[in-house]
């Protein structure tokens, strides 16, 4: 069974038992998230389509961990101007482990 939830702007696949990094959400580590923003649930009697959403759907995860993804680099240069920028960004996220798809 799988489904597919939209969470920060973002829509993602997910099975039970995945690990998944989404953007960051205000949850402690151990506790559980629920999601009812479940576009599509599938499994062995076919794909079933919300309407933006599965009604009565929802998916809940455990937070394993608050993290932060690699360094991205921003350089900013302006040519013969001697003008030279160099920022680093990290972006926050939440790692989730789904622990459960229900269908409704």
């Amino acid at each position: 069974m799988f489904a597919v939830i939209r969470t920060g702007g973002k829509q993602y696949r997910v099975v039970p038992d995945a690990v998944l990094k989404v953007e960051k959400l205000e949850a402690e580590a151990g506790s559980t998230v629920t999601f009812t923003d479940v576009l599509a649930i599938g499994g062995e009697q076919g794909v079933t389509l919300g309407k933006p959403v599965v009604e009565g759907a929802t998916v809940t995860a455990t937070v394993i961990a608050q993290d932060k993804l690699d360094t991205v680099i921003i350089f900013k240069k302006r040519r013969r101007q001697n003008s030279r920028r160099k920022n680093g960004h990290r972006q926050p996220v939440t790692v989730l482990r789904v622990s459960g798809i229900n269908a409704a």
